[in-house]
């Protein structure tokens, strides 16, 4: 069943109150051909990225734009330099991150990671724990994975994942490999198991980028 952008309004405004992460009272939502905008603003960066993703889970969503503010109250404002030192002392508690050199710059309260690691959940692990810093509004990631030979076995790992996960729509993904990149392509049925492919190749060693072409059918 199509549902119309009334019934997407609906859902989605439903499913930001419902998260507990969200403070969905200054949160708008326009929806036009089933593309939803969020507007409005919130008191912190998670907060931020927390309502795209609950908009994202939402069936009959095509695609969203983020028009959300971050206003910090004035207790978390920190200075730039404040939440540099906060940030790389945070990833140097992280295990999973040591030994490895991330670079932090903030510019007026926007954190860009740069360096590179080994493995994309890394990438993500970084990215994760920062955008709950005091004071941050907004994380960009440009950690670059240092390149390994990717073989053809990788194909084979990557299908072997996304069959561990129960995927139900397993047969109509495809992998390819390009370089160190890897290709999903083919159809799901929802934005979670488009996120479980993601996960699972991204998962792989050797992996530089996931190439995510699938199509989510709605």
């Amino acid at each position: 069943m199509i549902k119309t952008d009334t019934q997407l309004q609906a859902d989605v405004m439903a499913e930001l109150q419902w998260d507990p992460q969200i403070n969905a009272s200054h949160i708008g939502v326009q929806v036009s051909d089933g593309v939803i905008t969020l507007s409005g603003h919130v008191t912190d960066f998670n907060q931020k990225w927390a309502a795209e993703h609950a908009a994202l889970r939402v069936a009959g969503v095509q695609a969203i734009a983020i028009e959300i503010n971050v206003e910090l109250p004035w207790p978390d404002k920190r200075s730039d330099s404040d939440i540099s030192g906060a940030a790389a002392h945070a990833l140097q508690l992280v295990g999973a991150l040591k030994g490895h050199t991330i670079k932090v710059m903030v510019e007026n309260g926007w954190i860009t990671l740069s360096g590179d690691v080994e493995w994309d959940f890394q990438r993500r692990t970084a990215t994760r724990l920062l955008r709950h810093l005091t004071g941050v509004t907004g994380v960009s990631c440009e950690i670059a994975l240092r390149s390994k030979l990717v073989s053809t076995a990788i194909k084979e790992e990557v299908e072997a994942a996304l069959k561990r996960r129960a995927i139900h729509d397993i047969d109509s993904i495809t992998v390819s490999i390009s370089g160190p990149d890897v290709i999903l392509g083919g159809t799901v049925h929802s934005w979670s198991e488009r996120a479980l492919a993601n996960h699972a190749a991204a998962g792989m060693p050797g992996v530089r980028n996931v190439i995510d072409k699938i199509a989510v059918l709605i």
